[in-house]
């Protein structure tokens, strides 16, 4: 498969590191992509797979102002150090995970639950019961309702734009 960064399980820190070293590009990324469609930093929602989870979590929760939300489908949060302690506007999260995931085990989607209450950011969170390390029917309803409900309370006057967050670069 594709992915962000080398992530082998064995060697301690490679979340960190992995998220720091890719962090950068998406970043300019997506500035480059609101600025080009004349939007603002709340019209946006990162949305992400695996990786794309750990990479939506580390680089949406350290940008001013903040994305609307932040979907993410079986993944983790790398490095719960670098986060800001005291978050300004905090994005909207959801967290969701297959109670079967072999990849990601679904503890990994407790834990950042947990991390993340800790630094005060309300998370919602659901465990797709019998699913692996994908996502299901109930899963992808569960995240656009959350979107629907986090532009809304955004009180976005102008267009929205949501980045799918793949297990791959850009």
């Amino acid at each position: 498969g594709r992915q962000w960064f080398n992530l082998t399980f064995r060697e301690a820190g490679e979340l960190d590191r992995g998220v720091k070293q890719a962090g950068p590009a998406l970043n300019a990324f997506l500035d480059t992509e609101l600025k080009r469609h004349n939007l603002s930093a709340r019209a946006l929602a990162l949305v992400g797979f695996s990786q794309g989870t750990m990479m939506a979590l580390a680089v949406g929760l350290q940008r001013n102002p903040s994305p609307a939300a932040i979907v993410g489908y079986s993944g983790a949060l790398a490095d719960v150090a670098a986060l800001p302690q005291q978050p300004g506007s905090a994005p909207a999260i959801l967290l969701v995970h297959g109670d079967m995931d072999e990849v990601i085990p679904v503890d990994a989607m407790l834990i950042a639950r947990e991390q993340l209450a800790q630094l005060g950011l309300p998370v919602e969170w659901h465990v797709a019961e019998g699913i692996g390390h994908g996502i299901d029917g109930e899963g992808l309803r569960l995240g656009g309702a959350f979107l629907k409900q986090a532009f809304a309370a955004a009180q976005l006057t102008q267009g929205s734009w949501v980045l799918h967050i793949p297990d791959m670069p850009l």
